[in-house]
């Protein structure tokens, strides 16, 4: 497969939407100017198209004074590059000029901490941290790291005598996942390697004794692990409590979650999802309004922390995660609602990217691949043998497929050969769409389905029609009812329907604006939209009554429900 890729990723047949500009192929759309950007090592010999790319610049235009003026998630990452490349006193003016202009903000305290251990300068430093902290920054977020520039701090007494006085083990997490009608993986991240003990329970009292596993956290993966909760019941309420070293995590009181109805039972699940939650604190409630709704799950469909750094992992990716793992309202929810993440673009390299064909070229893929592993707690990462951030969860009576829209993504400008999914993953969501045996089938794509969604793009499922096509009259062929699509990437809520000649129409629900600040704009071939505050999208799926039905609905961030669409299987049929 992949020598067949590389031949056709070789052609040098020119798209007549492209002309030359600068070593780069830009053509003009919808009053925008798309292209091919990339490195040089990602063209292949006598090749015009690179095998890896983006259709927007190849740059750090994301991290500009400017950006991080005008975008919150921006700040604190100009300033931890600026750390971690030498230049840690250049970061402290970024946070002294943050200050003076809004003195209150804990982050810029934080950052000052970071800068001036990395001056090994750790009187500072601490003082900075403890400034931050009675500012409302969490300890955790100075246990979580970077670890390799705070070390000053923490091989520092007052450090040391703090630590003592608050011994905190667990960083981040439980973060739920995975549940199903007999089990669930519990994820965690520990200050230092530790050995972990989970207790599950029926009451929370201590008695009925269900469920206790071990692990133990590992330096390798950056001090996570997950452990997995067998022999649960299907639709039960259950308790449980995390031991670190032998001492329990949570003196106030026991956390809890509930386990899937059976897998394939009719009734009646609800899901949150959505994508664009760039770190912003004063949207960061919208994690409060998500747990207020008690859904079944949370969705998040890409573009998820922002780290938009192509490159081998390091303290600025971490970091990124970090600040989002350690902010309360998340971390709160996360303990009881099960979290399913794919990531996008702006997760695994940056904006608009394409990254190739191969399993390991370029050489940071799988490393990132591996970092985004790490910080998650999904059901499965693509294969063995094609790692990725696709699997499929059933949940009652509905499946849902996840797909990774990056990883094994080709060059969309040659018409030759473009694939968004890979061969592999294309054949795996195919096998298992055609054996379903759901009610309701859902693929789940981290950009749009429908053309018009970003009109000139060739990012979306616009840049792979052929792909998509494949996808859609497979459906038709097999006559698989039920089948509705989400997505995200547009930094708004909305409803679309892709009209079909050969089978039924096609209702694709989209959200991506969870915290971001930046907007675009609604488009008026939705049935519904929204994007003047931050929202998620809210489907309930019932398979229980006479006439099944899904029913869309735009929440907002003061959990107002803006709009809603309802779509009968009747519609998502054939008439037989």
């Amino acid at each position: 497969m992949l020598n067949k890729s590389l031949k056709l990723l070789m052609s040098v047949t020119i798209l007549s939407t492209i002309f030359l500009c600068s070593n780069n192929y830009l053509y003009a759309q919808g009053g925008k100017e798309y292209g091919i950007f990339a490195p040089k090592d990602a063209y292949p010999p006598g090749s015009i198209y690179p095998y890896y790319g983006s259709e927007n610049e190849w740059s750090r235009r994301m991290f500009t004074e400017k950006r991080a003026d005008v975008q919150y998630k921006r700040r604190g990452q100009r300033q931890m590059l600026a750390i971690i490349e030498g230049k840690p006193s250049q970061a402290i003016e970024y946070c002294r000029r943050r200050l003076r202009e809004e003195p209150h903000d804990p982050e810029p305290l934080y950052m000052m901490a970071v800068a001036f251990s990395k001056l090994n300068k750790v009187d500072s430093a601490f003082y900075y941290m403890m400034k931050s902290i009675s500012s409302g920054i969490p300890f955790s977020r100075f246990l979580a790291g970077p670890k390799s520039i705070l070390r000053p701090l923490y091989e520092s007494n007052d450090f040391k005598d703090y630590y003592e006085k608050y011994p905190e083990k667990l960083v981040h997490g439980p973060m739920l996942g995975n549940v199903t009608d007999s089990s669930a993986q519990f994820w965690l991240r520990t200050f230092q390697e530790s050995d972990l003990v989970i207790k599950v329970f029926e009451k929370p009292d201590k008695t009925q004794f269900i469920f206790s596993g071990k692990s133990r956290t590992s330096e390798e993966t950056d001090y996570t692990t997950v452990v997995t909760a067998n022999g649960l019941k299907p639709g039960t309420d259950y308790f449980y409590q995390v031991f670190i070293d032998n001492k329990a995590c949570f003196n106030d009181g026991y956390l809890s979650f509930s386990t899937s109805i059976n897998t394939g039972k009719q009734s009646e699940i609800t899901i949150a999802f959505g994508g664009g939650a760039g770190f912003t604190p004063k949207h960061e409630r919208i994690w409060e309004v998500i747990a207020s709704h008690d859904t079944d799950g949370l969705f998040l469909l890409g573009d998820n922390v922002y780290i938009d750094l192509p490159g081998l992992p390091n303290e600025f990716h971490n970091f990124t995660y970090y600040r989002r793992q350690s902010q309360p309202q998340f971390a709160s929810l996360v303990k009881s609602t099960p979290v399913y993440a794919i990531w996008d673009d702006h997760d695994c390299a940056m904006d608009d990217v394409w990254m190739g064909p191969f399993k390991d070229k370029p050489a940071w893929k799988i490393p990132n691949w591996q970092l985004f592993k790490n910080n998650w707690n999904n059901p499965a990462y693509g294969s063995e043998d094609t790692p990725g951030c696709w699997f499929k969860k059933s949940i009652g009576d509905v499946d849902f497929f996840f797909l990774d829209g990056r990883n094994y993504r080709t060059c969309p400008f040659d018409s030759t050969y473009r694939t968004m999914l890979g061969e592999y993953q294309k054949d795996w969501l195919l096998k298992i769409l055609g054996n379903s045996k759901a009610t309701f089938k859902v693929l789940i794509s981290p950009v749009p389905w429908s053309f018009d969604a970003k009109p000139g793009s060739k990012d979306t499922w616009a840049g792979f029609p052929e792909e998509r096509e494949e996808i859609f009259k497979f459906i038709e062929d097999r006559k698989i009812e039920g089948v509705v699509l989400l997505s995200a990437d547009r930094h708004r809520t909305d409803a679309w329907k892709i009209e079909r000649q050969n089978g039924y129409d096609l209702y694709e629900f989209q959200s991506s604006r969870l915290t971001n600040i930046h907007t675009h704009e609604l488009m008026e071939e939705s049935i519904i939209g929204y994007n003047e505050k931050c929202s998620f999208g809210h489907l309930t799926f019932n398979t229980a009554e006479d006439k099944p039905n899904i029913k869309f609905k735009i929440i907002n961030i003061d959990s107002e429900v803006i709009d809603s669409l309802s779509v009968t299987l009747k519609q998502l049929g054939y008439g037989n």
